[in-house]
């Protein structure tokens, strides 16, 4: 098996070096794509590495401490980490959308008892691989709430979703001890890591309190944050502090909740101290597209999501007290629940294989666009997708792994994690779909959106090149895409270049060619972390520059992602 998936990585490396004259693409229009590397256009700022999920328990068990070791591994900055239910009540069971730390409790005299023990522990495994916490305040202890029973759930794939909201999701029914435990939680934090290590942190005060995740009022969300702020800043006056973690903008509801905030935030009597505004350090919401299956096809919805970003920005930008703030889009995902697999909810069947990759190219290089076109600080946007423990191979839910193997998206983070420095110029003459244009529309047409994304460094140059359609259809002719990038300071490079496509860097496809084996061999699960690795579709090879421009030609397949990435002295 694994020969054989060796030959087709050589195979289609020959190809790419021109030493087999096949095509399926000779019929198809070329798409020219032109990079300026003397055209610079803003910090090429890693606002990839973030990431999140439900299951906090997972952070520390076998695949998930795999998983971070390679997160952390494929970035060259420190990668933000966020999880939900860091102080929910409970032993540490773990489950689909359900977590706990047992953090806070109480004796039979009402007094408090703090076990930071499991927390630590989530902490503890992001610390020892250079990742930091994007530490969520949430969600509440069996005995602070104000609504205790039924407090744990069990919802399974199928059920309906608001199965989840139970105890842990309503008021405190006494905030001086809620902002206790926040006091003493960040003190904790200090003691164990360090005043300098906690103040590279971000502190975010609960999750979606616009929707079911808050079982309490608007004004009681208010009231939650100015306490939790409170306790926070007087643990740590230097620490970060941000919320309010809204679902998206893009809707009416939402975008209301969103400018209530800031205006509390600005201008609103503070509950904990009764004073005029609370602190502010960051801005969050979240922002999804919505999948649905159209003629049997998965048809994805690319620019639902960047509405509710644009929306999001736009707002944060009417502030002009705001609008330098960081921004971090708390959940920025293809639709809303991770925890959701494929066999239950047939939308979700994008992502085990490259279409998955290819949306995340094509969405992180318009986040880019509408940060700058609103001239807004985006910080970051946290995937929310991590892994799931004793699940079945490629059981479709939203992850970077399925088992302990890689699946084809990781590997665009990959790319990513390579392209430094400043972003540069891209040019696309005639251009099929402006950034706008995806926002507007999203990628309905009849051509796809091939497009790239562009850096440099005082030593190399990376572009990421996408060929990208919200439908999910493969059988369609590659793009041929002929790149032309100028403004190079050397006489020649070393190019190499990496491949997400069905046959590269694809660990879903050889799962598939074994036969998707529920109980694979030993060899058989080398094979697949192999295959689930980043792949180069040829050999490095060096290139010679004149007049500081050169040119490649290369064939891209639909959902199929490309870096190029030169090298020089």
């Amino acid at each position: 098996m694994y020969c054989r998936y060796l030959f087709k990585i050589l195979w289609t490396s020959a190809l790419a070096l021109g030493l087999f004259q096949q095509s399926r693409s000779q019929n198809s229009q070329q798409v020219p794509i032109r990079v300026n590397l003397d055209q610079e256009q803003g910090p090429m700022d890693p606002i990839w590495a973030w990431w999140g999920y439900d299951e906090p328990n997972y952070t520390y068990m076998k695949d998930g401490r795999k998983l971070l070791s390679e997160m952390a591994a494929l970035s060259p900055v420190p990668v933000y980490v966020r999880a939900h239910s860091l102080l929910v009540t409970g032993e540490g069971t773990h489950a689909l959308k359900w977590g706990s730390t047992n953090a806070y409790t109480e004796d039979e005299q009402g007094n408090p008892v703090y076990d930071w023990t499991l927390v630590d522990s989530i902490f503890d495994t992001y610390i020892e691989r250079g990742m930091k916490p994007f530490a969520q305040i949430g969600f509440m202890p069996e005995a602070l709430s104000s609504k205790p029973v039924p407090y744990r759930h069990y919802w399974k794939p199928g059920a309906k979703y608001e199965e989840i909201y139970t105890g842990w999701a309503f008021p405190p029914n006494n905030y001086e001890k809620w902002a206790e435990l926040i006091f003493q939680w960040v003190n904790h934090c200090v003691d164990r890591y360090g005043k300098e290590e906690v103040e590279s942190w971000y502190w975010e005060v609960w999750n979606e309190p616009n929707i079911g995740y808050w079982q309490g009022t608007m004004e009681e969300y208010f009231k939650l944050y100015d306490y939790s702020a409170d306790a926070v800043k007087r643990a740590l006056p230097t620490a970060r502090i941000g919320g309010p973690e809204t679902t998206g903008p893009g809707w009416d509801e939402a975008a209301n909740y969103l400018t209530a905030f800031l205006d509390h935030v600005l201008e609103g009597k503070n509950f904990a101290t009764g004073e005029t505004g609370s602190p502010l350090d960051f801005i969050t919401f979240h922002a999804k597209g919505r999948p649905e299956v159209v003629d049997g096809m998965v048809q994805m919805n690319l620019g639902t999501q960047l509405r509710d970003i644009s929306k999001g920005f736009e707002i944060v930008a009417s502030y002009p007290e705001f609008r330098d703030l960081p921004i971090i889009i708390g959940e920025s995902d293809p639709e809303g629940c991770a925890a959701c697999s494929e066999a239950d909810y047939p939308h979700n069947a994008y992502r085990n294989g490259t279409m998955y990759a290819a949306y995340t190219a094509a969405a992180f290089a318009r986040k880019y666009a509408l940060a700058e076109h609103f001239g807004v600080n985006l910080l970051g946007a946290v995937t929310w997708g991590f892994e799931f423990e004793d699940q079945p191979w490629f059981a479709g839910f939203r992850d970077m792994a399925t088992n302990g193997v890689d699946k084809p998206v990781l590997n665009v983070f990959r790319m990513f994690g390579m392209m430094q420095g400043t972003r540069v110029e891209v040019d696309q003459d005639p251009l099929t779909y402006s950034f706008l244009e995806v926002r507007d529309q999203s990628v309905r047409g009849n051509e796809p959106d091939v497009n790239a994304l562009a850096a440099k460094t005082a030593s190399g140059a990376t572009v990421m090149v996408w060929n990208y359609h919200d439908d999910d259809d493969l059988d369609v002719p590659d793009s041929p895409v002929s790149l032309h990038l100028e403004g190079i300071p050397a006489d020649q490079v070393l190019v190499h270049h990496y491949r997400v496509d069905q046959e590269h860097s694809n660990s879903y496809t050889l799962w598939k060619e074994m036969g998707s084996p529920q109980n694979p061999t030993a060899d058989q699960i080398k094979e697949l972390e192999i295959a689930g690795q980043l792949n180069m579709l040829a050999s490095p090879m060096w290139r010679v520059i004149k007049n500081g421009k050169t040119e490649f030609q290369f064939d891209l397949p639909r959902q199929g992602v490309s870096l190029i990435r030169l090298e020089w002295d």
